[in-house]
């Protein structure tokens, strides 16, 4: 635990990317093999799971330091996160531990013995290990106890560091590590090993991310050698058939074969040995029997269920928007072209002729003033915009500049004055950052949003001071305000929801800019909101 405490304390407090590029990778290389496949696990989203809430850990926190609740819930507010604070709150400990102790296998494999048991037996093992651990390190064990563990690494820079340490390119490192595979059953060769990985058949591959168009299009240069696509507003997924099994992926790395029991019909038509690349998108057919993309909002019915029921197979049927081929015949054919991999893609989808698994068409045009106009024409294509790809490149793994890129539309927009306020967390901790949001219905105003992103330091500091000269009542850690400020919300998408008072939902919802030119009468309505709900759900 202390190697792993140390690591966490450089990776969250430099800003260097250098710099945590070597940690990660000195750690790779003095780590045992079992907390480097733990620390593969933590950084590419294999959390292990809860084994103790939230306010379990409070009260015990309590016990211990002999601390009123009413301080505790002070100390909390103004740290803004309970693992640090707790951390903070326990008297400091010097005490060293023997070498299995102190590895972060002991304690991840601990958790999961003591998943099922009593809540006594949770207690004791918690606080001995609070009584014997530094402030680092408790901090840590606290993160990873909650299931809360979050540090500001992408996987990318994990692979990168991997990679190095092994001397294997990052591309064959992030293929291996994907798929299903077990930190506490698996040792760190054997998670490496090319043979190994071989034999997981639902193995998915790293997906190729894209980066927005910043500026004008036309400096991508000779539209010719690009191929324009819709984006689609879906879930991005990958579909494989190997062994005569049928694995669907999502592009968190979730298996979600079991969630789109509509795929099913797949494995009897695609040949074995393939991974397509594609949009996992709601569709239906319009009056003249053709299938149109349906809004997220109806495949959000689908999203965290366990179990899906008729009826939902009935309102919200699933297809696949293929736009990729990543495996063909067994063989990996990310190296080939674009081009090339376009016509092997056709060619299969074709001989398939199901209606719901089709090629994403292609955006046919000669100039980018045509692609201009097209792209504004977006949303009455049920998409996001459009994605423009080298027709030369390869299939890349992560996020790539220079040769994927998404155009998205201009997003929906509402001017709305803020009513409540919330300090955040990290280190916005100290400063009111999580804002909710009010449009006027008549003489009053109705909440509809919150949104914590989108304005500088500057500007978050200068709010955090209104609010705090400015705060009306204190329910817990949230502040109502003087509805003065007034801020444009850009959101992606709005559908109707029963859950909230406002009676929609928005999707992305973000502070586009503070509308310090704009008095609070002169915000948006909830009229407003509700007849954007119809325009925008009337082009679907």
């Amino acid at each position: 635990m202390q190697q792993f405490a140390e690591l966490v304390n450089i990776l969250g407090t430099s800003t260097k990317t250098n710099a945590k590029l070597e940690a990660l990778q000195h750690y790779f290389a003095a780590a045992p093999g079992k907390d480097k496949v733990w620390v593969i696990a933590i950084f590419s989203g294999r959390r292990p799971k809860r084994i103790v809430n939230s306010t379990l850990l409070s009260q015990w926190c309590l016990e211990m330091v002999n601390l009123p609740p009413w301080l505790f819930d002070e100390s909390y507010h103004t740290v803004g996160d309970l693992g640090e604070t707790i951390a903070l709150l326990l008297p400091e400990n010097e005490t060293l531990q023997n070498a299995e102790e102190n590895s972060l296998s002991f304690y991840l494999e601990k958790f999961i013995a003591l998943e099922k048991r009593d809540e006594q037996e949770k207690k004791d093992f918690v606080l001995d290990c609070w009584k014997r651990f530094t402030l680092v390190e408790r901090f840590v064990f606290n993160k990873l106890i909650t299931g809360g563990f979050r540090i500001g690494v992408s996987q990318k820079m994990m692979v990168n560091a991997l990679a190095r340490s092994v001397s294997v390119s990052p591309s064959v490192i992030a293929h291996r590590i994907g798929g299903l595979w077990n930190p506490a059953s698996i040792d760190f060769d054997e998670l490496l090993n090319e043979a190994s990985s071989a034999l997981d058949s639902s193995k998915p591959y790293p997906f190729y991310l894209s980066y927005a168009v910043e500026g004008e299009v036309e400096a991508l240069g000779d539209i010719q050698e690009w191929q324009a696509e819709w984006k689609w507003d879906g879930i991005r997924g990958q579909i494989i058939k190997r062994n005569n099994e049928l694995f669907v992926w999502s592009r968190g790395e979730e298996l979600v074969t079991e969630k789109f029991p509509e795929y099913n019909a797949f494995r009897d038509l695609l040949p074995d040995g393939i991974a397509l690349d594609g949009e996992i998108i709601c569709m239906s057919a319009d009056e003249n029997g053709i299938l149109k993309p349906l809004p997220f909002s109806v495949l959000q019915t689908r999203i965290g269920r366990k179990n899906v029921t008729k009826k939902q197979l009935t309102e919200a049927p699933v297809a696949f928007i293929a736009y990729d081929i990543l495996e063909h015949d067994g063989k990996d054919c990310r190296g080939q072209s674009m081009t090339e991999r376009r016509e092997l893609l056709e060619e299969i989808v074709s001989g398939i002729n199901h209606p719901f698994i089709q090629v994403s068409p292609v955006i046919d045009t000669a100039h980018w003033d045509e692609l201009k106009k097209i792209r504004l024409t977006s949303r009455d294509n049920s998409s996001e915009g459009i994605m423009l790809k080298r027709k030369s490149s390869v299939y890349e793994v992560g996020r790539k500049r220079g040769d994927w890129w998404k155009w998205k539309i201009d997003a929906l927009t509402i001017d709305a004055v803020m009513i409540y306020a919330q300090k955040g967390h990290g280190r916005r901790s100290n400063l009111y950052t999580d804002y909710t949001f009010a449009v006027k219905d008549g003489d009053k105003l109705v909440s509809f949003t919150k949104a914590y992103s989108g304005l500088t330091d500057k500007e978050f500091a200068e709010v955090d001071n209104f609010v705090k000269r400015n705060a009306m009542e204190k329910f817990g850690p949230v502040r109502t305000v003087k509805p003065e400020l007034v801020f444009e919300i850009a959101f992606e998408g709005i559908a109707a929801s029963n859950r909230h008072k406002s009676g929609v939902a928005l999707r992305f919802p973000r502070i586009s800019r503070w509308r310090k030119d704009k008095k609070p009468e002169e915000i948006n309505t909830l009229e407003d909101l509700k007849q954007l709900l119809h325009q925008y759900n009337s082009v679907k």
